[in-house]
């Protein structure tokens, strides 16, 4: 695989989100007009068709705006180590007095969250779409720009990586209607992650070790169906 799709000057630092995306020629900033913070950036490609997506939306009645995008590997330590350390809560608990095994913490942070270095943010690639709540995609205006994403998505290049678990996705991450990844650069960088990344890898932030790394694989390539 060519250099183009990874950025330089190590592949597997742009997998592990090791990355300036300011500074990347391959990344552009998200316009704040589409987005619900300044500052994001993404993959060219991905944004490009995101924009595309989300005038095609717009057609329909429906708005499209990117939540979360590219995230380093700082970025998700400060998320990942908040929620271990018990100064950021995960449904209302401090993590750190309520689950003492390291090993049930872990599981229990990675419902949502990827421990760094292993998160498809990282690449560029993964988007959030107009909201964070489960609940705002069961009804009203939520529930109709899910439907309209999971009947078009598609034709632009994206999928919906987490979907409900069941026998298909028994493994992974809860569903999340609100991440979508753009498939043409995810699906060559996932192949990247299986034959290069080990659990030597997975360091530098607390909590590194707790699990198998076995395990942490069941989380990466937990993905929907659609997205493989």
């Amino acid at each position: 695989m060519s250099c183009t799709v990874f950025g330089q000057p190590d592949p597997l630092d742009y997998i592990m989100g090791k990355v300036n995306y300011a500074e990347d020629d391959r990344f552009a900033k998200i316009p704040s007009s589409i987005a619900n913070k300044e500052g994001m950036y993404l993959r060219k490609e991905a944004l490009e068709a995101f924009q595309k997506m989300r005038k095609a939306a717009a057609e329909d009645g429906i708005t499209l705006r990117i939540m979360s995008a590219a995230r380093s590997f700082n970025h998700q330590k400060q998320i990942w180590e908040g929620k271990w350390n018990g100064n950021r809560l995960v449904d209302g608990k401090n993590m750190k007095t309520a689950i003492s095994d390291p090993a049930e913490r872990a599981r229990f942070i990675m419902k949502y969250s990827s421990m760094p270095g292993t998160s498809r943010h990282h690449w560029g690639t993964d988007i959030d779409i107009n909201s964070f709540n489960p609940d705002y995609f069961d009804s009203g205006r939520g529930q109709k720009e899910y439907q309209w994403l999971v009947d078009n998505a598609h034709r632009f290049g994206f999928c919906q990586t987490y979907t409900e678990k069941d026998k298909e996705r028994p493994h992974g991450y809860e569903e999340e209607k609100w991440h979508w990844t753009y498939m043409p650069i995810a699906k060559p960088l996932l192949t990247f992650f299986k034959n290069n990344v080990t659990g030597a890898d997975m360091k530098g932030f607390d909590g590194a070790g707790s699990i198998p790394f076995e395990e942490v694989q069941k989380y990466v390539f937990g993905i929907s169906k659609e997205c493989q």
